[in-house]
């Protein structure tokens, strides 16, 4: 009997542990931070160390809680099969599918259900700055998420580019193109979900300006889960001062959003090379984060482009979410980063509390660390020359896909 009751005590301790370790979208300290650009190689391309890694290099401790992959950058190319880019780590230059240009990342399955292990959500970022992620009808759209759930989601295929990897939903960042058929396939994704032994997320990443010029219609017409809202590069952006204008957002959520109880997030470049403008130090936005937090319920968390410029930028990711978690939390965050790791803490003045100022964005200065779509040309406004495409390889001291920068354009969009 004692033996039964210390297996009936183990093995509810456990599930306690697992329930504790799953992503909770109800919280309002989670951080949201972008893989697959290589944002930090495009800005920095003599700094290979510092280049974008695999991704379970970014599931090493508890400040990351949702990595959207970017990108899923073209919807219809050869065969009819979409393709995703993912700068150094994986790309149509490091393999393909036969008959199609969809690369093959299978080796990328294990990262993803390692991460997936530590309680993080993995979702597929769609879009980006190339406006080659289209739809012509509601009709193709739904059929286009049948595709997505078949490759990426619970659904099966012959060609899944992360082979039984299972992500845990999709992330719309459209800039460009206009917004038809994104409603009809963001409900053809809720419906496969509906039915599955697994929560699937959908969120969007919208610019500041409201309503977004081409997500607005979209947001109004079906439930969204979390809206990572992007606060740089435009007049609204966290270093604005007066002009950030989150409370916009919260009204949305609360009067005009299917889903009453979405999540708003506030989108921040994680480096000063992240984006064009609007780059605050992480102790400035961790306090924007808080008092924002106070002020409005739909708060749900901070999201950060990207993961390469956070952890070249003395882990400013850690540092975000220590300032939201504080503490006893925050403090295990670091030491665990640190066994992991074995690298330098966050230095004391990027989680000290600073004067509130708005935060950052998601794009970068010419060669981009910007949400780059990631295989054409850089189309910064503000870039002197054109980055040159590298193959991508899976080792990340390979030099970097200089594609992401292109992500720089949409942060312009005012």
């Amino acid at each position: 009997m004692a033996f039964l009751k210390n297996l009936v005590l183990a093995l509810s301790s456990s599930l306690l542990a697992l329930q504790a370790f799953a992503f909770d979208n109800g919280r309002n300290d989670n951080v949201a931070v972008y893989w697959g650009q290589n944002s930090y190689g495009a800005t920095h391309p003599s700094d290979t160390a510092n280049f974008q890694k695999t991704l379970s290099a970014y599931c090493q401790d508890n400040a990351i809680d949702a990595i959207p992959i970017a990108f899923m950058n073209v919807f219809f190319s050869i065969g009819g099969a979409p393709e995703i880019n993912l700068s150094n780590i994986c790309s149509s230059n490091s393999g393909v599918f036969p008959g199609t240009n969809l690369a093959n990342c299978q080796f990328l399955a294990a990262d993803i259900k390692a991460c997936q292990a530590r309680g993080k959500i993995v979702t597929l970022s769609m879009g980006g700055a190339s406006g080659a992620a289209t739809f012509t009808s509601d009709a193709q759209a739904q059929t286009f998420a049948d595709t997505v759930w078949n490759l990426f989601l619970g659904g099966s295929s012959s060609t899944r580019p992360f082979g039984d990897a299972v992500l845990d939903g999709v992330d719309l960042d459209i800039e460009g193109g206009g917004s038809t058929g994104f409603a009809a396939f963001v409900a053809r994704i809720r419906s496969h979900a509906s039915g599955a032994s697994k929560k699937y997320y959908v969120t969007a990443a919208p610019q500041c300006p409201f309503p977004d010029a081409f997500l607005g219609p979209v947001l109004n017409a079906v439930g969204f889960d979390a809206v990572y809202v992007q606060f740089y590069n435009n007049f609204c952006s966290v270093a604005s001062g007066g002009s950030f204008n989150f409370a916009d957002w919260d009204n949305w959520a609360k009067t005009q959003s299917p889903n009453r109880n979405v999540k708003i997030y506030i989108g921040a470049p994680a480096s000063s090379t992240a984006a064009g403008s609007g780059f605050v130090d992480a102790a400035t936005l961790g306090n924007l984060a808080r008092t924002t937090r106070s002020q409005f319920s739909s708060f749900g968390g901070v999201m950060l482009w990207d993961a390469s410029q956070a952890f070249a930028n003395n882990r400013y990711d850690l540092a975000i979410k220590n300032a939201l978690t504080s503490g006893r939390a925050a403090a295990s965050s670091v030491a665990e980063h640190n066994a992991h790791a074995g690298t330098a803490t966050v230095k004391s003045s990027s989680v000290k509390t600073a004067s509130a100022a708005p935060a950052a964005t998601k794009t970068s200065a010419a060669a981009s660390s910007v949400k780059p779509s990631a295989i054409e040309s850089a189309e910064a406004p503000h870039s002197s020359s054109k980055p040159v495409e590298q193959a991508p390889a899976k080792n990340s001291t390979e030099k970097a896909d200089t594609d992401g920068a292109r992500k720089f354009s949409r942060f312009f969009r005012l």
